[in-house]
């Protein structure tokens, strides 16, 4: 885990560059707060991680680990990095904490608990603040995930912020989703009610040495089910793990390497293309947004009082834009 340069620290930028693709972790720290920030000094070191990406040929498994708040997201991905690292893989994780949509500020959790991986080259941890973002992915998500994969790492995970019905952006920025439930809390109900298992790729049921774990394996497997299928259907894996004791970490690996050989490699440059066209759309929402907020003026006051109607009003600022 790398805190990222100081701006006093900071190098020029060609030679930033040249570092990042040297692979240099303090690079790719520095490279990270740039993207993060969305400024001009990103687009070089985004360009080359793309660029490095395509002539790999997409190798790192970037895996998506989402579900409900207190599922064990955290201690699970946390277990992962322990079994990828005895297998000599590198791991770099990506954890969306909640913050303030106010003040931007955030907890960052996730780094604390995995701070066992601090002195490890082979591990990069980054948590990003979420700003708000309803779908569990900040808006500039998608931009530091690009330069994790484009620096070498075999594995890249994306843990997301836990917002429940709502988290269901990380099926679009991500090869592979493993959906984490537990026993005993009524996870199973909800998933099957927020459309949640419809992204799941590997469903883990964590803490499932609880009472109640064999009726939510049942309850999953019965919902899978319901839905259409056929015999080309992917039917998630369903896998009872014990994060706080790293036991089950092998069969979900296993399990998200079966799904990406099920893919094949058409079916990953498909799902690379749908993640293209989310971080595009994503950037133009968010310039939208922010053109909105400048150029609003008394737009606002006038459809309260009646003057406008809210559709007049977003006509209005489209036509600015």
């Amino acid at each position: 885990m790398t805190a990222p340069l100081t701006p006093a620290g900071s190098p020029p930028p060609g030679d930033l560059l040249a570092r990042y693709r040297a692979g240099d972790l303090r690079a790719l720290a520095r490279a990270v707060t740039l993207a993060e920030a969305g400024l001009p000094g990103a687009r070089p070191l985004l360009r080359a991680a793309r660029e490095r990406t395509a002539r790999q040929g997409g190798r790192a498994v970037v895996l998506g680990v989402t579900g409900s708040p207190g599922s064990g997201k955290s201690t699970l991905t946390d277990a992962l990095i322990a079994t990828l690292r005895a297998r000599g893989q590198r791991v770099a994780v990506l954890a969306v904490d909640p913050s303030s949509p106010y003040s931007g500020g955030a907890i960052l959790g996730d780094r604390i608990r995995m701070l066992r991986h601090h002195a490890d080259s082979g591990v990069f941890v980054r948590s990003l603040a979420s700003r708000g973002a309803l779908g569990g992915l900040s808006a500039r998500t998608m931009s530091v995930l690009a330069l994790l994969e484009g620096a070498g790492f075999d594995w890249v995970i994306l843990e997301t912020v836990g917002v429940g019905q709502s988290e269901v952006d990380v099926a679009a920025a991500c090869d592979h989703t493993l959906l984490v439930l537990t026993p005993a809390g009524g996870d199973g109900v909800q998933a099957f009610k927020a459309g949640i298992m419809e992204i799941a790729d590997v469903i883990a049921v964590n803490k499932a040495d609880l009472p109640g774990a064999e009726r939510t394996v049942r309850e999953l497997m019965a919902a899978q089910g319901l839905g259409a299928h056929d015999e080309h259907t992917w039917m998630a894996p369903i896998r009872r793990t014990v994060a706080a004791r790293a036991e089950g970490t092998d069969t979900l690996i296993e399990a998200v390497e079966a799904h990406r050989a099920h893919l094949g490699e058409a079916g990953l440059l498909a799902r690379r293309e749908a993640r293209a066209e989310f971080e595009v759309r994503s950037l133009v929402q968010e310039r939208l947004l922010r053109l909105a907020r400048e150029r609003s003026g008394d737009l606002y006051a006038r459809v309260a009082r009646g003057e406008l109607s809210a559709d007049e009003a977003a006509d209005t600022l489209l036509e600015q834009s």
